[in-house]
């Protein structure tokens, strides 16, 4: 069976990564799909290993009827072998992958999620904004932002499998 493995990942995995994780497992199922895409999160930094998604994050997620759940865990080597598509929040984190990545292989399969929003591409504006230091609407722009990028990566998970 054809299938798709995709990791999210932004620097600490508490808001951006979980919620890109949480929106695309929300459209996955709603379509039927859970069987072709396997989703996880990850992020480039350490400090927040083991925490729950941000609670502000989970509940903008929760008020859209989408589920935040798991721990907060780091990118390891092992990620460039068990994913077909790591996708980055922001062109930092998209650096930092690259120089995680074992080999030009790995390195390929590094992208950044708002490469599949035509809308996002068009306008040059590929990075997902970190939300953690600002206000409550930062959360519900995230959250904007991961479904129409989210939604687009389906249409090319769609294609693909046609």
């Amino acid at each position: 069976m054809w299938g798709v493995r995709v990791l999210f990942v932004c620097l600490g995995n508490i808001c951006r990564s979980p919620t890109a994780e949480g929106v695309l497992r929300h459209l996955v199922r709603e379509e039927g799909l859970e069987d072709v895409v396997t989703i996880d999160s990850a992020g480039t930094g350490d400090w927040h290993v083991g925490n729950p998604p941000d609670a502000r994050s989970a509940e903008a997620a929760m008020r859209r009827g989408i589920t935040l759940d798991g721990a907060a865990r780091q990118v390891i080597a092992r990620d460039f072998e068990e994913h077909d598509l790591l996708l980055a929040a922001d062109r930092s984190n998209l650096a930092a992958l690259r120089r995680l990545a074992p080999d030009a292989e790995a390195r390929a399969k590094v992208r950044l999620l708002r490469e599949f929003d035509p809308e996002a591409v068009a306008s040059g504006d590929l990075d997902v904004p970190d939300p953690y230091y600002g206000g409550e609407d930062g959360f519900d722009h995230v959250l904007d932002v991961v479904e129409r990028a989210c939604r687009g990566l389906l249409d090319e998970v769609r294609a693909a499998r046609a």
